[in-house]
């Protein structure tokens, strides 16, 4: 079971942008590391199958991950250029 911890943990508020930015990286880095050992929700494994099965009963209307991944970046080309 997760034990109460600070949070944000002592000292992260006078970090920098970059320092924090830094920090987190390295936490999610340690995560990574070690997939197994992060416990999936149940909801999150009947999104998958649920995903899953609509894929199964029409595969031809799934999208290639590099024409995903073009047409978002593309949408945050536009946005970035909107905030500008």
């Amino acid at each position: 079971m997760a034990r109460d911890l600070p949070n944000p943990p002592p000292g992260f508020e006078e970090l920098s942008a970059d320092e924090k930015l830094d920090y987190v990286q390295s936490l999610w880095d340690r995560l990574a590391a070690h997939p197994e050992a992060i416990p999936v929700p149940a909801w999150h494994q009947r999104v998958i199958e649920e995903r899953l099965a609509r894929h199964q009963e029409d595969p031809d209307s799934a999208r290639p991950w590099e024409e995903v991944r073009e047409d978002v970046s593309d949408k945050l080309k536009g946005f970035r250029s909107r905030r500008e």
